[in-house]
């Protein structure tokens, strides 16, 4: 998977540096626990399966194996914390757009961090930003995308879908990835960010 998806990157700095995971707990933790080491700028920390995936308000984030998408992004931003007031809602535009790209299929933006398709969520966006006192120390931006799912838990048949779900066609995850990198780098570096 990460092959495919270097192949399809055009950035400089984001999702350059890919570190793999078949399976994990995590992808936050993991890249939480990189980025205390001075990881890459713009890693991404991508699996396969992610076992208890982080949602917002310490929810669990379900994803089903080879199915979705499930990263996060370790970035060491060079702007006062202020700059990264609206950042969530920037990174959703960006997802919705990439969605968009890739599948033909319009998402919509649940604010903060929600992205929904026919009134159920397929997508959440995680962002934390660890500083230390005024100073962003670095940035966490996790992504999960339901691509490819077709079952979900019954607690989540109502609230939850997938493009497939939907539409019943699959989409490449490796390109939805790769075009959100793509666009999200551009803002990055027109915002001075990174």
């Amino acid at each position: 998977m990460e092959n495919e998806v270097k192949k399809l990157l055009k950035t400089k700095i984001v999702g350059k540096n890919i570190i793999f995971f078949d399976e994990i707990d995590s992808t936050q933790i993991q890249a939480k626990n990189l980025a205390e080491k001075n990881i890459e700028n713009g890693t991404m920390v991508l699996t396969n399966n992610q076992l208890n995936g982080l949602g917002t308000h310490g929810r669990k984030w379900y994803s089903e194996k080879s199915n979705n998408i499930s990263f996060t992004l370790v970035l060491y931003p060079k702007c006062s914390i202020q700059k990264l007031n609206h950042l969530t809602k920037d990174i959703a535009k960006y997802v919705v757009e990439a969605i968009d790209k890739i599948s033909k299929i319009k998402t919509d933006i649940k604010e903060p961090n929600d992205i929904m398709l026919n009134s159920k969520k397929i997508g959440g966006i995680l962002t934390q930003i660890i500083t230390n006192g005024e100073n962003i120390k670095y940035l966490l931006i996790g992504i999960g995308i339901n691509v490819n799912s077709e079952d979900f838990p019954e607690e989540l048949e109502q609230i939850a879908t997938s493009l497939k779900k939907e539409t019943g066609m699959e989409f490449s995850r490796e390109n939805i990835i790769a075009e959100f990198c793509n666009v999200f780098e551009e803002y990055c570096l027109k915002e001075k960010v990174i």
